[in-house]
């Protein structure tokens, strides 16, 4: 079984623009995420982007990149271009563009359940929440499962509904994906549901349509860079804990 990484990545943002070219400690966010990507297990690692700059820039650091229609409306149809092309590989892992400290650990916990189980189709991951703000803030993705670890359902919403408060009930979808390399194919050809657009979350589709998603959970917690706060906070935690790639 072959593993194949896309790493979706687009200049235009609405809160922090070119973000993927921006420096932190002398590295480009996307080829932090890139080599930090490339340090799993995955066989091949490739950026799909639609901007030159970075398809450029990532060659300039010996990284794969495609380039990909500008007409996507989203990672998922953007990475189902790009497992078109790539024939050979049987699972496509996508990893944020935005996540400079992502872990190789952390996406080699994705790609065990595949390899696991050949029947899976598409797996994700979670982790622990730590405070009831946490849970309240809708920016933070909240998932429960069934007792075989696979999704019952994703919100924006705090779930289970906190009438007798346990943490333990509450995890933070993180997100970071691995699908079957025809089931993201299809996934990406589905029509928008209900649900998904409802809270605004893609992965609902796969629920309302009858499939199943394994959710892993991982002792890691990932930083998104959407905002400038964002990018400094990163610096920071790569600065005083002395991270490379």
């Amino acid at each position: 079984m072959k593993f194949l990484g896309v790493i979706p990545s687009r200049y235009a943002s609405t809160r922090l623009e070119g973000k993927p070219l921006k420096d932190i400690d002398g590295h480009t966010m996307i080829e932090w995420v890139y080599k930090k990507a490339s340090a799993s297990s995955l066989d091949k690692v490739v950026v799909a982007t639609d901007d030159q700059r970075i398809y450029d820039t990532v060659k300039a650091f010996g990284g794969e990149a495609m380039m990909t229609s500008s007409s996507h409306p989203n990672g998922t149809s953007r990475i189902a271009e790009v497992a078109k092309e790539y024939r050979d590989y049987d699972v496509i892992i996508n990893v944020q563009g935005d996540e400079p400290l992502i872990e190789g650990p952390m996406i080699d916990s994705l790609i065990e359940p595949f390899r696991e189980n050949p029947d899976l189709v598409m797996a994700t991951l979670k982790h622990k929440m730590g405070s009831y703000e946490e849970i309240e803030n809708p920016n933070n993705v909240k998932v429960i499962t069934d007792k075989d670890n696979y999704a019952i359902y994703f919100s924006r919403s705090p779930i289970p509904y906190p009438r007798l408060l346990n943490m333990e009930n509450y995890y933070k979808h993180v997100g970071i994906y691995g699908y079957k390399r025809d089931f993201v194919i299809k996934y990406s050809k589905m029509r928008q549901t209900s649900l998904e657009i409802a809270e605004s979350l893609e992965q609902l589709r796969v629920l309302e349509n009858g499939y199943k998603i394994k959710v892993l959970e991982t002792p890691f917690k990932v930083i998104g860079v959407d905002t400038a706060e964002d990018l400094e906070l990163v610096k920071s935690i790569i600065r005083e804990n002395k991270i490379s790639i």
